[in-house]
């Protein structure tokens, strides 16, 4: 059995709209976990259907702490979403990831601590793997259409979230820069977490508008020189998402680490001690295994 392919895009700080899609339309998807950021934009690409949805809603309204990230997750599966590029502003924590480069990381450390972070709960407990919380598939192919619309990126790498919305002390950025983290910012956790839970393939464009607060000739950062950076960041991702969903394969490509079956051995709470009424707002998210899809 085939899956065709919805690509889902969520955009960050800067990237609010995505202009050059067909028949794109504004479409409100309600959730059962609460308000989703915006509406979502559904879209076609040469056939290929797209969603769209901002992540801090359009006009930048909804801090990071804010997001109800759980809620922008479901909405995207209920629109049919089955591989998810997240496109975030960050920091840089290392010299050679100047403001306007793009990382396309692998792996997060998690330092948020104001969220829901997961679908389930008491009345369905589930454990899913994140030990490789990237679709290596889907991150090919957006390393493809980078390279395609000659966008200078870097594959791999490490993004450290943090709660926000105040930016980090030198002491922290410092911190993480010993730690080994490659950027830094405030919206890919519990983000990634909650794909993987909904089966989603999920991929990361980090594009970087400043140095933190780590580096000498860049004291500080301010959101007057973040969006400067931004405006420029904001096309050269457009270019990308564009040549990304052209490119795209049609047919769902089965996960080779599983993302898309997440939830096959992450179940662990009985069937008969499950609670209805949460097993009823997991519908579109663990539908698959509980037999609700």
């Amino acid at each position: 059995m085939t899956t065709q392919s919805v690509l889902g895009i969520i955009g960050g700080s800067g990237f609010y709209n995505l202009p050059g899609l067909e028949s794109a339309r504004w479409e409100t998807v309600a959730s059962p976990w609460g308000q989703p950021s915006d509406q979502i934009m559904f879209a076609e690409i040469g056939g290929l259907p797209v969603r769209f949805l901002p992540r801090h809603g359009r006009g930048h309204r909804i801090s990071p702490s804010e997001i109800n990230y759980r809620a922008n997750i479901d909405a995207m599966k209920r629109a049919g979403v089955t591989d998810l590029v997240s496109i975030s502003a960050c920091g840089s924590l290392k010299e050679e990831f100047a403001p306007g480069h793009f990382v396309l990381v692998d792996q997060f450390i998690d330092r948020t601590f104001a969220r829901e972070k997961t679908f389930f709960g008491s009345g369905c407990v589930a454990h899913v793997s994140v030990a490789d919380p990237i679709s290596p598939l889907l991150l090919d192919a957006v390393e493809r259409a980078a390279k395609a619309e000659s966008v200078a990126a870097t594959r791999g790498g490490t993004y450290i979230v943090m709660e926000g919305p105040q930016f980090s002390t030198r002491a922290e950025s410092n911190l993480y820069r010993k730690w080994g983290c490659d950027v830094i910012g405030m919206t890919n956790m519990p983000e990634a977490k909650l794909a993987r839970e909904a089966e989603l393939c999920y991929a990361v464009v980090a594009m970087v508008t400043d140095y933190d607060c780590w580096h000498e000739e860049h004291a500080h950062v301010d959101v007057a020189s973040v969006i400067k950076i931004m405006t420029g960041n904001t096309e050269k991702a457009q270019r990308l998402v564009l040549r990304l969903a052209r490119d795209f394969p049609r047919v769902h490509p089965k996960c080779p680490i599983g993302s898309d079956t997440a939830l096959d051995v992450a179940l662990i709470t009985a069937p008969e001690a499950r609670d209805p009424k949460l097993l009823a707002k997991l519908d579109a998210v663990a539908g698959r295994v509980l037999g609700k899809a």
